[in-house]
């Protein structure tokens, strides 16, 4: 599968950097975890994940702007940012990722299925990359992890320059 290689080549980079990573996921449910959990020698790098899934953990435990939930749902590119930033400061990373969106069979809050958000905070800043992937649940929850890896991969390669 591309996520192990894309996982390893993430993991090997950070280790490199002497950089840490943390997870915060929402509709992957631990799926992007259990990529980098599945390298060996994840945890010379991994600090942990937190999987919010419910509404209200994005906000009581990661720390996203209960107001922002409250307008736009959990489906959003600024819930994504703070989950981001949110994990990342709760478990002490140098970079973390997050994952948010609707993996289906029905929409949620007014987002169609497919529509994902995934986020990268780190030294250099935060990005979220909105993301419109179609399919079955199990083919949006595996792309939003493609995602979220090839996001990071793709900061990590521009700093190293």
């Amino acid at each position: 599968m591309g996520e192990d290689g894309a996982a390893a080549r993430a993991l090997a980079a950070l280790r490199a950097d002497g950089a840490t990573l943390a997870v915060a996921e929402s509709l992957t449910g631990g799926l992007l975890a259990a990529a980098l959990v599945g390298v060996p020698g994840a945890s010379a790098v991994f600090r942990g994940s937190v999987t919010a899934y419910a509404t209200e953990l994005k906000a009581s435990v990661l720390g996203v702007d209960e107001g922002l939930l409250d307008v736009y749902g959990p489906v959003h590119p600024v819930v994504a940012r703070q989950m981001a930033e949110g994990v990342r400061r709760l478990l002490g990373a140098d970079w973390a990722l997050a994952t948010t969106g609707v993996a289906g069979p029905e929409p949620q809050g007014g987002q169609p299925v497919g529509t994902v958000h995934v986020a990268l905070a780190g030294p250099t800043g935060t990005e979220a990359l909105p993301l419109r992937l179609s399919g079955g649940r199990d083919t949006i929850r595996h792309g939003a992890v493609d995602a979220a890896l090839g996001l990071l991969l793709r900061r990590l390669a521009g700093t190293a320059g």
